[in-house]
C-alpha cells in the first residue's frame, strides 16, 4: 500500500468527478473501457449484510427511488453518460448495466448519446437465484447494454464450450473437438448469454453489500474489451468487483460511489488485495468541533526514542471504541446487537483502521491499511520513524457500518 498509485477510489458525487476528470487532458478520452450499475429505477430500498461479533445485522446501503419520477432518474443518468463519452478513448466501450425496469428507456437514451450506429451488445446476464411467483415466469436475469464512441473500437473475442448434440463426436474434418465429464464439445466464440451465478452466501467473495456483482462477470468484460496497463472505470462501484478484478488483471482503474459504505466496503477490499490505490473524499476531512463522528475511537500511543535520538519506536493500539448513533432505518433488534456489542467487546466493531504517519493537513494517505480478515483484526502496530518536531499523524478508523472517525496524534503528544 506504500507510494502512489494510477489507481483512484473517490467518496462523493460521480458528476462532480467526472467534470473534474474531463477536464484533465491525461484522463479525457483515455479510459479504454467504463462500466456502470447504476439504481435499476426499482423503487426499493438496499441493505447490507454486515457481520457484527458472530451475527448478521442489516444496515442501509441505499435506496432507489426517485420520488417515483422515471423523468427523474432519466435526466441525472443522461447527465452522467454524455461525460462518460467524453472520458471514453475512442476506441473504448461502455457498459450499463440494469434490468426489465427501465433498460428499454435507457436504450433510447445510449441511441442518442452514444449513436444507433454505435450499438455493440446487449448482453444477458442469467442466474438461478431470486423470487418466483405464480403471476409470471420468472425474472432470472439482468441486460448490460454495450455500446462503442467510434466503429473503430477494441474487442476481443471470447471463447466457450459449445457441446455437440448427444454429446457425441461430430469428426468432421478440420474441427477441434474435445471431450471433459459432460461429453464431446467444440471451442466457439462466446455468445451474448451468460449463465454466471450470483455471489453467494458462503462465496468467499461475498462482502454482504447489497447487489454485489460477481468477479467473473467483470472479469470476461475486462479481458473482452481491455489490454494490461489500459484505464478503465466505474462510477457507481458498490463494494468493488471492478477495481478489484481491474487491478488483479493489470489494468489501472478510477472508481467512485457516493455511499461510505460503498466506499468503505470498496477500500477495505482492495487493501485486502494488497492493491494500492488513492482514496479521496470529495468533501476533504474535517476536524472542526462542529464535525460529528458517529462514533469516537480511543486511539493509544506510546513512544521510545532510540539511542542516540535520531529515530523513535511508535507503538499504536486500537483502545476502545463507542457508538454514538445508528441509521434510523436499522432494525431496533440489530440495533441492539450492537449496542451490547459495544459494550462486551467494543473493537469488534472495527471493520478497519489505517494510518498515514506524515499526514498532510488535507489527504489522509495510508501507509499502513490493517483489515478485518476471518473476524480476526490486528489492533496494535509499531513502525520506527525519525524524529521530527511537528510530526502529525492521521488514524483512520472504519466501523462494520461504513461510519468513519479519523485521530490525529500531534507532536506535543510525544
Amino acid at each position: 500500500m506504500e507510494g502512489t498509485s494510477d489507481n483512484l477510489l473517490h467518496f462523493g458525487d460521480n458528476l462532480r468527478l467526472m467534470k473534474k476528470l474531463a477536464e484533465d487532458e491525461n484522463v479525457r478520452g483515455k479510459i479504454r473501457m467504463i462500466y456502470i450499475d447504476p439504481p435499476f429505477f426499482s423503487k426499493a430500498d438496499y441493505d447490507a449484510v454486515i457481520s457484527v461479533a458472530g451475527k448478521n445485522v442489516r444496515h442501509p446501503a441505499y435506496n432507489d427511488h426517485w420520488h417515483n419520477s422515471l423523468y427523474e432518474y432519466l435526466r441525472q443518468l443522461a447527465a452522467r453518460l454524455m461525460i462518460m463519452k467524453e472520458l471514453l478513448a475512442d476506441d473504448g466501450t461502455i457498459w450499463v448495466h440494469l434490468d426489465w425496469h427501465a433498460v428499454h428507456y435507457v436504450r433510447l437514451l445510449m441511441d442518442e448519446i452514444f449513436g444507433a450506429i454505435n450499438f455493440v451488445n446487449e448482453i444477458i446476464w442469467t442466474y438461478k437465484s431470486g423470487g418466483s411467483t405464480k403471476r409470471r415466469f420468472s425474472r432470472k436475469h439482468d441486460n448490460i447494454l454495450v455500446y462503442s464512441k467510434t466503429q473503430d473500437y477494441f474487442f476481443q473475442p471470447l471463447e466457450e464450450k459449445s457441446y455437440n448434440r448427444n454429446f457425441k463426436p461430430y469428426r468432421f474434418k478440420g474441427v477441434k473437438e474435445y471431450r471433459d465429464e459432460q461429453g464431446w464439445y467444440t471451442m466457439v466464440n462466446m455468445k451474448d448469454v451468460w449463465a454466471i451465478d450470483m455471489v453467494g452466501r458462503t462465496a468467499a467473495e461475498r462482502t454482504g453489500y447489497a447487489t454485489q456483482k460477481p468477479e467473473q462477470l467483470l472479469e470476461r468484460i475486462i479481458a473482452s474489451t481491455s489490454e494490461p496497463g489500459d484505464l478503465v472505470a466505474d462510477f457507481f462501484c458498490g463494494s468493488g468487483t471492478l477495481p478489484v478484478v481491474a487491478a488483479r488483471s493489470g489494468r489501472r482503474f478510477i472508481a467512485c460511489d457516493n455511499g461510505q459504505l460503498a466506499a468503505e466496503t470498496c477500500a477495505a477490499r482492495l487493501a485486502q488485495e494488497g492493491i494500492g490505490f488513492r482514496m479521496y473524499a470529495e468533501e476533504g476531512l474535517d476536524f472542526s468541533e462542529r464535525a460529528q463522528p458517529r462514533f469516537e475511537v480511543q486511539i493509544g500511543v506510546k513512544t521510545e526514542t532510540l539511542p542516540g535520538g535520531e529515530e523513535r519506536v511508535w507503538t499504536i493500539a486500537l483502545q476502545d471504541v463507542k457508538e454514538r448513533r445508528m441509521s434510523r432505518d436499522m432494525a431496533e433488534a440489530d440495533k441492539k446487537h450492537v449496542k451490547k456489542t459495544a459494550k462486551s467487546d467494543p473493537l469488534a466493531l472495527i471493520q478497519s483502521w489505517s494510518i498515514d504517519y506524515d499526514f498532510d493537513g488535507k489527504v489522509h494517505r495510508p501507509s499502513q491499511v490493517l483489515v478485518r480478515t476471518k473476524g480476526k483484526l490486528t489492533t496494535e502496530v509499531e513502525i520506527l520513524l525519525k524524529n521530527r518536531e511537528d510530526r502529525v499523524i492521521c488514524v483512520k478508523t472504519v466501523d462494520v457500518l461504513g461510519q468513519v472517525a479519523y485521530v490525529l496524534v500531534r507532536s506535543e503528544f510525544q
